[in-house]
């Protein structure tokens, strides 16, 4: 469901150009974050042997023991969900 937001000002013509350009700064922010994300799972996945998928299936129930790198790395993948959710936020947003 779309929900709205509401800015008042005086002068639209010159706000929602600022508006604007901030959402594609942090939609920009997001995609590098994204990019140095996947650059460290791939990190791990070729020094481990293993893709993330496998890790994160052996992982949780313990098949593996709780180490730095292993910490780590479950650590990643959910930083890369939260930046992927969050750029799907920006994508929706519509300044009219």
């Amino acid at each position: 469901m779309l929900q709205q937001v509401t800015i008042q000002t005086r002068d639209a013509k010159r706000l929602k150009p600022l508006i604007k350009s901030a959402i594609q700064i942090q939609l920009d922010d997001l995609e590098h974050g994204i990019q140095l994300t996947r650059a460290r799972l791939e990190t791990f996945e070729k020094q481990y042997g293993m893709s993330t998928k496998e890790f994160l299936r052996r992982f949780k129930p313990g098949d593996l023991e709780e180490t730095l790198d292993f910490l780590d790395w479950q650590g990643e993948t959910k930083m890369l969900a939260l930046l992927e959710e969050k750029k799907a936020a920006y994508k929706e947003a519509q300044v009219k």
